[in-house]
């Protein structure tokens, strides 16, 4: 989301200004200019840190669950080529028969972000989950389009190879907001080839307008956050060492947890979700936020005739839940389920009543 760009930027700051102390330090110390063995233990201290602090800071920031997420790349995979130069990876897990549940994950991670509802619902579910062109195992397009309306025609050809029986759309995040878009553009689609809608922690609008703080990132779009994505995506093979950077020494960690946990999530959750941040390429990464900008469905909400789940964290910042209460009031067919002591990444957080929740709504749609 937008407003995670400026708390990126400004952890990639801090990871600079701590190797570059650390190394300013021992240079000083090395040209005699400051004297003494604790100036040597400091930029030592510092430097280390920067490329090992993670060891250090994880385990004094959470607990340890009984099941850590990790990159899990299994099941039937199908590779389908695009007209832009982009191939999508497309995994399916579950029964062939089962009913097709199609899971379009948020900007920044990749697919096996969906670990734990791969695993909690393929048994009984036919789960199709692709990787957003840019992001993961699918290549980029050639021509630099990364808006909701590609990546919506993207939508239709996963739908177009997942079976004869109709399908439920799951996205999170901007993968909401896709399938919003896909809702715009194949309306068609809608009760023949769409049994229903599963929208979680997303919006209708341009991000900017549903975050927390909403009325100064709004005022600091133009001015400030279109710059920095600009100069990310011209610096953008610096920005992502700089954040791998900010992953090892642990402060990455602080961006994550402030725009996508609410402190319930364990030490692996916590770690994962860094780590499939660090993934990305800070240009793609870019390229998709301005994307974002333009984004607006709202009048598309009273035109969708299929039945829609709005599943919302009760803490979350990245889109907060008056976004899911607006959805829910302008859908025709819409429930809301609010996960309490969940953010932003409640589907991991919380992944026990998030799958529940998801698992309820399509046995009700079937």
């Amino acid at each position: 989301m937008p407003h995670y760009f400026l708390l990126v930027w400004l952890v990639q700051l801090l990871s600079i200004g701590v190797l570059g102390g650390g190394i300013y330090i021992l240079y000083e110390w090395y040209e005699r200019e400051l004297v003494g063995m604790s100036y040597l233990v400091a930029g030592l201290a510092m430097v280390l840190w920067s490329f090992g602090g993670r060891f250090i800071s994880l385990p004094l920031l959470r607990r340890p669950g009984t099941e850590e997420p990790k990159l899990m790349r299994t099941g039937t995979v199908q590779r389908v080529p695009r007209p832009d130069g982009s191939v999508l990876q497309v995994e399916f897990y579950g029964p062939e028969d089962g009913q097709p549940i199609i899971m379009s994950h948020g900007w920044g991670p990749n697919s096996t972000v969906w670990y734990y509802a791969k695993r909690q619902l393929s048994h009984g579910f036919r789960v199709i989950v692709w990787d957003l062109p840019g992001l993961g195992k699918s290549s980029r397009p050639k021509n630099n389009d990364y808006s909701l309306e590609k990546y919506a025609r993207d939508l239709e050809a996963v739908v177009a190879i997942a079976g004869d029986k109709p399908v439920i759309l799951l996205g999170h995040s901007m993968g909401g907001m896709i399938n919003l878009t896909f809702c715009r553009l194949f309306p068609e689609h809608l009760g023949r080839r769409v049994a229903g809608l599963i929208l979680v922690d997303t919006t209708y609008t341009n991000p900017v307008k549903t975050c927390i703080f909403s009325g100064l990132v709004r005022k600091l779009q133009k001015p400030l956050l279109e710059p920095l994505l600009y100069l990310t995506i011209l610096l953008s093979p610096i920005m992502w060492l700089i954040t791998w950077l900010s992953y090892f020494n642990g402060s990455l960690y602080i961006s994550v947890e402030l725009s996508g946990f609410t402190g319930t999530e364990t030490r692996g959750q916590l770690n994962f979700a860094g780590f499939l941040s660090a993934l990305g390429s800070p240009g793609v990464l870019a390229r998709g936020t301005l994307a974002m900008f333009n984004y607006d469905e709202t009048k598309t909400l009273a035109t969708i005739n299929v039945p829609v789940l709005i599943v919302c964290g009760a803490s979350d910042i990245a889109t907060k839940p008056v976004a899911s209460d607006r959805m829910k009031a302008e859908l025709p067919i819409a429930e809301l389920v609010t996960i309490k002591r969940g953010g932003h990444m409640a589907l991991m957080e919380q992944n026990q009543r998030f799958s529940e929740a998801v698992r309820a709504f399509c046995v009700a749609c079937t």
